[in-house]
């Protein structure tokens, strides 16, 4: 693989390539954009197959964090970091503060977080070593409560769009994947008056759904096929392709699992379909607002208050699609870029801008 072509074509500023042999870390920190302001990522650790998958992954989702707080209306910039390794192993802190160590080496560009494969008491040995973290437990800690709360948003925005009328009441939702954010989605949803269909690979989890929301419960590669409202996706990414679209009998899909289109095709398969899809990165958005609202001092109300902006940010998304004929993936992307180039152009009209104190 030719590292700097595809670095040049996905617009990033910076690659790490990180190693420690006392704890045996192997990290990648990449750095998106900075235009909008330090580039927040939370940091995923996953057993990749090969090295390239890795340094593919940091890459993809680096740029995806850009879009996301964008279109979020926050002044960060996109990055994201991976650990390779076992995520199980209980031999966590030295592996974690060594992950600080180079964290603090970019000197703030990059700030990170929790992702999949992480937890708070991660980010709290990250913390030891650098103080450019989020999500630590002495502050906001697990954001997935407001992930949550932004993806239900989405989801009410997208019902709006779809049938003039926000309510989920006796609206049937598939719910692919219980762990902190599905868990609390399905908790609201059931609130709301949803019937849920819903499948993990944890069984546990599925019980404490059924059990509390009084859900039923499918396997893992049936929840594609259910004959539902809405496929809301909240696992891994890459759930939307070639094999599951075909199975899809739903009017919406909205989620909270990142990079849910394999391939940017498959958001014209979705259209092609006339099935409506809530950008994954706008739905998702309510975890990296909560963690800015760590980053600039704003208290737990505020938070959600700015997650419940989700609904009205979707709905922009969805009105530019309708207004330039576009899917609405691509939508998202316009309405992102479009707020970087105007940062871009003030930046240029006033070069003391990037120097101005906070």
């Amino acid at each position: 693989m030719h590292h700097f072509e595809v670095i040049a074509e996905m617009g990033h500023e910076q690659v790490v390539f990180c190693h420690d042999k006392a704890s045996g870390y192997r990290g990648i920190i990449a750095i998106h954009d900075t235009t909008l302001g330090p580039a927040l990522g939370g940091t995923r650790f996953w057993n990749y197959a090969t090295d390239e998958a890795a340094f593919i992954d940091a890459l993809r989702l680096s740029r995806g964090m850009t879009y996301k707080n964008a279109v979020a209306g926050l002044n960060l910039g996109g990055g994201k970091a991976v650990i390779i390794g076992d995520n199980k192993t209980p031999q966590r802190e030295m592996l974690f503060r060594a992950h600080g160590r180079f964290v603090d080496s970019l000197g703030g560009r990059y700030v990170t977080a929790e992702d999949v494969g992480t937890s708070v008491e991660d980010m709290d040995f990250v913390h030891m070593e650098t103080t450019h973290v989020a999500g630590i437990g002495s502050k906001s800690g697990d954001p997935s409560s407001v992930t949550a709360h932004g993806v239900f948003r989405a989801i009410e925005a997208s019902a709006f769009q779809r049938w003039g009328s926000d309510s989920l009441e006796r609206r049937t939702v598939a719910l692919q994947g219980l762990g902190h954010v599905g868990y609390h989605l399905s908790k609201e949803l059931h609130a709301a008056g949803a019937q849920l269909v819903v499948t993990d690979i944890d069984a546990a989890r599925i019980q404490r759904v059924v059990d509390e929301c009084g859900a039923r419960a499918v396997a893992l590669n049936d929840i594609y096929g259910v004959d539902a409202d809405i496929f809301t996706p909240c696992a891994l990414g890459g759930v939307i392709n070639d094999d599951t679209i075909p199975q899809l009998k739903v009017e919406i899909v909205a989620g909270a699992a990142n990079n849910q289109l394999l391939e940017d095709r498959h958001g014209d398969e979705l259209e092609a379909r006339g099935i409506l899809y809530a950008p994954d990165y706008v739905a998702n958005a309510g975890g990296v607002i909560n963690v800015y609202s760590e980053l600039t001092g704003w208290s737990r109300d505020r938070a959600l208050r700015k997650a419940d902006e989700i609904y009205e940010t979707v709905l922009s998304v969805f009105r530019m699609a309708k207004d330039t004929s576009i899917p609405t993936y691509q939508a998202a992307d316009r309405v992102a870029e479009q707020r970087i180039q105007a940062v871009r152009g003030m930046i240029r009209t006033w070069p003391q801008y990037p120097n101005k104190e906070s």
